[in-house]
């Protein structure tokens, strides 16, 4: 698995009810099923990878976050996992809302835009930047929402999400030492990964429900 994949599995409690948005090939549900015994299914918008993962015997229909989250009911999932798919959604607001309506949790992966490499490349050249994470040139990406630490933090705020945890990675594998700083995280994390709850509305006595 990627990097992010396992940081994500480690997040997510054994024995859970989980949906993976963008699953791939299914290796986090399979990963999740046999070594964290857990409820995993998954939705993957490309054919071929939903037909692989069949073929392996996990349960992935063909969907995609934009339209087919509306379908499933209130709190059916205790996580729901979004990984590196936020950039590549139509309505990453909307998606995030639909995430914590079915999910107790919500778990999110995406590259970095706000990386140091990227915003030098892009000072330096003029030009779209590649790299090993932004790995498509401008006019085949399927990245239409790219973002970056801030960008996301700031839509957690404005939507009153409860950051629960977050992390800042690089593609080699390490994490990011910079986790007291979300200025230095933003320029030096490739990548990032946040878990996600609801926060509870409060009561008239001034509590929580």
């Amino acid at each position: 698995m990627r990097l992010d994949q396992k940081l994500i599995a480690q997040m997510i409690a054994p024995g859970s009810r989980v949906l993976d948005i963008g699953s791939g090939d299914g290796s986090l549900i399979d990963h999740l099923f046999r070594e964290r015994g857990c409820d995993a299914r998954g939705i993957e918008i490309d054919m071929q990878e939903v037909t692989r993962s069949v073929a392996h015997g996990l349960p992935v229909v063909h969907g995609d976050a934009d339209h087919d989250l509306a379908h499933y009911p209130d709190e059916s999932f205790d996580y729901v996992v979004l990984q590196r798919t936020l950039q590549a959604v139509e309505r990453p607001r909307e998606v995030l809302r639909q995430m914590l309506r079915i999910g107790r949790h919500a778990i999110v992966s995406f590259p970095n835009f706000g990386h140091w490499e990227l915003r030098l490349k892009l000072l330096t050249n003029g030009r779209m930047p590649n790299t090993t994470v932004w790995n498509t040139p401008w006019f085949a990406t399927p990245n239409i929402h790219p973002c970056t630490i801030r960008d996301f933090l700031a839509l957690c705020s404005d939507e009153l999400y409860r950051v629960i945890d977050w992390m800042a990675i690089d593609e080699e594998g390490e994490r990011a030492p910079w986790r007291r700083s979300i200025r230095l995280a933003n320029l030096f994390g490739e990548q990032a990964l946040f878990l996600l709850g609801r926060n509870e509305p409060a009561c008239r006595d001034g509590g929580r429900k």
